[in-house]
């Protein structure tokens, strides 16, 4: 099953083609109302660890490194499990990771959607005959 995703600013409007919107900050992004915001899920715990978000800072400068290092943390056991939730969840709609962030390049999002993207190709063939 191929499951298209795509990243979206958390202060963008949701968008009809959004499919399951899954925040991935592990802080709730500045000025929007947890009331009125709308997503399906906020997986805080797929985001980069603290330790490695306040190192890089989103120095584009330290982008290379942060992805290695962001990439690492997502071969977790628990953050494998997270994004086969994801994606069982969403059943082949598009799914939306949104954040906060104001660089649009240099972002958790942007690692993790490549991720996501190379684990539900892992599926597909697994389960294909």
């Amino acid at each position: 099953m191929n499951t298209p995703v795509q990243i979206k600013r958390a202060y963008e409007p949701p968008a009809d083609d959004d499919g399951l919107r899954v925040l991935v900050d592990r802080l709730w992004p500045r000025g929007l109302s947890k009331a009125s915001f709308q997503h399906d899920r906020w997986c805080k715990d797929l985001a980069p660890s603290t330790e490695l978000r306040r190192w890089f800072g989103h120095q584009p400068e330290r982008w290379e490194q942060f992805q290695r290092d962001y990439r690492a943390e997502l071969r977790s056991h628990a953050a494998l499990g997270l994004m086969d939730e994801i994606l069982t969840t969403a059943q082949g709609r598009p799914v939306t990771l949104l954040y906060g962030a104001r660089d649009t390049e240099h972002n958790q999002a942007v690692v993790l959607a490549q991720a996501l993207q190379d684990r539900a190709r892992r599926r597909a063939k697994d389960t294909s005959p």
